[in-house]
């Protein structure tokens, strides 16, 4: 799509080059891993040369360990970012951000705090798949990303209305 659409896309496997070393999460879930570092040279080398890297969230294992793990993805995305010092986090989802009501899109949080996050997840705001992507955003922010937003990947041109408007598409983490 991003080729279509005019871009340069490189697809990128996060075992190539050890862009993604893992170590195992729990051996009762397999090959799942939790990612142990990030090696940027072959994605700066890419974004260096005007391609936009669109990297697989496999990893290989860290410290001779010849398995390969597979990653969150939202997780992966925030590590790279922490590792590239972006300014921004963007993760893209199917709803419209977070909601006070998941089951109501009229709810949305346009904005959260790192302070709010805990009383926010006790209340149980933040639950179910959106406890990873919120950590993720937690863990960017943290680490010097600016800050991380999640949107509504369904909206057409939700990237460029997050990043270039007052209202945003979704919810956005300082």
């Amino acid at each position: 799509l991003l080729q279509r659409s005019g871009g340069r896309a490189i697809g990128i496997c996060g075992v190539a080059g050890g862009v993604l070393q893992a170590v195992q999460k729990d051996t009762q879930l397999g090959l799942v891993g939790n990612i142990h570092s990030v090696n940027t040279e072959i994605v700066t080398n890419a974004l260096d040369n005007g391609y936009v890297p669109v990297i697989s969230t496999v990893a290989a294992g860290f410290d001779n360990d010849a398995r390969v793990y597979n990653v969150n993805a939202d997780t992966a995305a925030a590590r790279i970012a922490k590792a590239l010092k972006a300014a921004n986090l963007i993760l893209m989802t199917d709803v419209k951000g977070l909601l006070r009501d998941k089951d109501d899109e009229n709810t949305l949080i346009p904005t959260v705090a790192l302070s709010e996050v805990p009383l926010l997840k006790k209340q149980g705001v933040i639950a179910g798949g959106m406890l990873p992507k919120i950590d993720c955003c937690v863990e960017a922010v943290r680490s010097g990303v600016a800050k991380a937003n999640i949107i509504d990947g369904r909206i057409e041109h939700a990237i460029l209305l997050e990043l270039l408007t007052n209202e945003g598409a979704g919810t956005m983490v300082l």
